[in-house]
């Protein structure tokens, strides 16, 4: 079922290097979250003032906490960055790294732009309407647990964004771009009445377009949502396919989370399982692209055809969060250049592989050398 194999890696590598003109051309307009990021260590064993064992896995952490209910118990985090976050900022500067023209429109400081977000300002045209969020981000070896404070994500309404925006230049925005992208609906509380406000106001209206218009959605790990709210999503979702060619993107979390939704059974958690999930759950919302991204290969259903390729993945990772976010920039760079399903899952992982390696985001030139370098094993070596 894998379709990732030297044939591909070197065609898509091809395909890349031949684009990187046309890349500059591309325009992405993305909203509407953003997060101030700080990226922590949970401390295991302190040996001394400056050295100390790092907590692997999300299960020691849970053993830990568990074993002080009804007593208690000290917890050492250790800052190891600080740095943009939010699923919508961190898409943004990765598409703008690989070369578009990035417009983004979110809550990034409000009226003054917070310093985290200025390089990303220096990259992208980038316009903020509402203070960030802050999220503090434990990273192990098995995962992340993301701990938000997301009281100012209130002020990411439509009326804000009237307010401090403009509609005509959001109107703009949606008539130029070849991708628009809302993200993280889960954090903000708002996000399907923008949405819906956008199916009334703004959609309507867009002129005719001679290239086909993009848009990806990502809900970002709808858990604490109820079912009704996660269903109005998904059908404001459908309603875009009038006027965009629709992309879905889920992680194997979110697509369990849309599976209890619609009451289907998630399966045993194999491949092969979460292939049929996937065809289950495009059958019930069928956008033009479903794309399912589990932590070490990806898939993809358009009209009922799947694809899936294995992923750049490391069993080290240096940076986890945003892991996904560069997933989504690479797959719909992939798209936007008119590659197959495969070629454009192929640059998805190839994109968040690169990420979680080298904790930065890739150029394209990056990924033309990781393609043409693939590693053999998930420990390296990594000659990219």
């Amino acid at each position: 079922m894998n379709q990732n194999t030297a044939e591909l890696r070197t065609h898509t590598a091809e395909a890349l290097q031949a684009a990187r003109d046309r890349v500059s051309q591309l325009r992405a307009f993305l909203g509407m979250d953003g997060f101030v990021d700080e990226i922590l260590h949970v401390v295991d064993k302190r040996h001394s003032a400056d050295r100390y064992d790092r907590m692997p896995t999300i299960a020691r952490l849970a053993d830990r906490l568990a074993a002080a209910a009804g007593k208690s118990t000290n917890v050492e985090l250790v800052s190891q960055l600080t740095k943009l976050g939010g699923n919508g900022p961190i898409m943004g500067n990765a598409l703008a790294q690989l070369g578009l023209q990035v417009v983004y429109v979110g809550n990034l400081g409000y009226p003054n732009l917070h310093p985290v977000f200025e390089e990303f300002a220096r990259r992208a045209e980038v316009h903020s309407i509402a203070p960030p969020g802050y999220t503090d981000a434990l990273e192990f070896e098995d995962g992340k647990i993301m701990l938000g404070k997301h009281s100012s994500l209130r002020e990411v309404t439509w009326e804000n964004i009237l307010l401090r925006y403009g509609r005509d230049q959001f109107a703009r925005q949606m008539t130029e771009a070849d991708l628009v992208a809302f993200v993280n609906w889960t954090m903000l509380p708002f996000m399907s009445d923008i949405w819906s406000a956008v199916l009334k106001e703004i959609c309507p209206f867009l002129p005719a377009s001679g290239r086909p218009r993009t848009i990806f959605f990502d809900l970002c790990d709808p858990e604490k949502r109820t079912s009704e709210d996660i269903r109005r999503a998904l059908e404001l979702i459908l309603e875009f396919r009038r006027y965009f060619q629709v992309i879905l993107g889920l992680n194997e979390k979110e697509a369990y989370e849309i599976a209890r939704v619609y009451g289907l059974d998630r399966g045993d958690g194999s491949r092969a399982a979460v292939a049929q999930l996937a065809r289950e759950i495009y059958q019930r919302v069928p956008v033009h692209t479903l794309v399912v991204h589990p932590v070490s290969y990806a898939l993809c259903v358009t009209d009922d055809r799947l694809s899936m390729v294995d992923g750049l993945y490391t069993t080290k990772p240096r940076l986890t969060t945003g892991a996904g976010d560069h997933f989504n920039s690479g797959f719909c760079l992939g798209r936007l250049l008119g590659f197959s399903d495969a070629q454009a899952l192929l640059t998805g992982v190839t994109t968040s592989g690169f990420y979680v390696i080298k904790a930065q985001s890739p150029t394209v030139e990056d990924l033309v050398r990781a393609l043409r370098h693939w590693p053999q094993t998930t420990t390296g070596p990594y000659l990219f």
